[in-house]
């Protein structure tokens, strides 16, 4: 039996620019979980996390016809569209957040309690990462969120952050240097753990 070949990110996003929005969904069926889970590492809140994904797709759907792939994977591509999306989020949002969360939330249903206090747990947990990095240089947190967080190689950060691999390494390296001395509870590497389930 003869196999079928999968279609690289590279031949779908050709076939998207030529107007296909079923290659386009394969492209979002393969990358929005990863995509989701790199939002909520930037955000601490998987509601924010779903809102800046739908945003991402929404943004590489538009600008599909300008954008040439790096490494054949849009991945990192679209992990650097997510950084903007969340950035301008914040800044537009970010009076409304803070109101926002001064607002007592309502009681959860008996049947999802579980549920919802491990969500409450994974972003009080992850707050207090965003927090720590937040005191880092943006370049150090932009590497560590790409490289360490959402694993994408240090050659494809290189590219979609302009710099050469071994920048990426050595951010990289200083930003987990500086966030073990930060974080007293929650080793960095551990952090990809907080949405293994989502």
């Amino acid at each position: 039996m003869r196999q079928i070949s999968t279609p690289s990110d590279g031949e779908l996003w050709a076939a998207a620019t030529s107007g296909s929005s079923g290659a386009f969904g394969v492209l979002f069926d393969r990358h929005a979980r990863a995509v989701y889970n790199h939002c909520f590492r930037l955000t601490a809140s998987w509601t924010a996390a779903e809102d800046h994904t739908q945003n991402t797709f929404l943004l590489a759907w538009r600008k599909r016809a300008t954008v040439r792939l790096q490494h054949d994977s849009a991945l990192p591509w679209l992990l650097a569209v997510a950084n903007n999306v969340v950035r301008s989020e914040r800044r537009a949002t970010g009076r409304r957040l803070r109101l926002a969360l001064r607002v007592p939330a309502e009681p959860p249903a008996a049947d999802h309690a579980d549920e919802v206090a491990q969500r409450l747990d994974d972003e009080r947990r992850m707050a207090q990462v965003l927090a720590a990095a937040q005191s880092l240089p943006r370049g150090e947190r932009e590497a560590l969120a790409l490289c360490l967080w959402s694993q994408v190689s240090y050659a494809d950060a290189a590219a979609v952050l302009g710099i050469a691999e071994v920048s990426v390494r050595s951010r990289v390296s200083r930003a987990r240097s500086r966030l073990t001395g930060l974080l007293a509870e929650t080793p960095v590497e551990l952090v990809s753990t907080l949405m293994e389930d989502q």
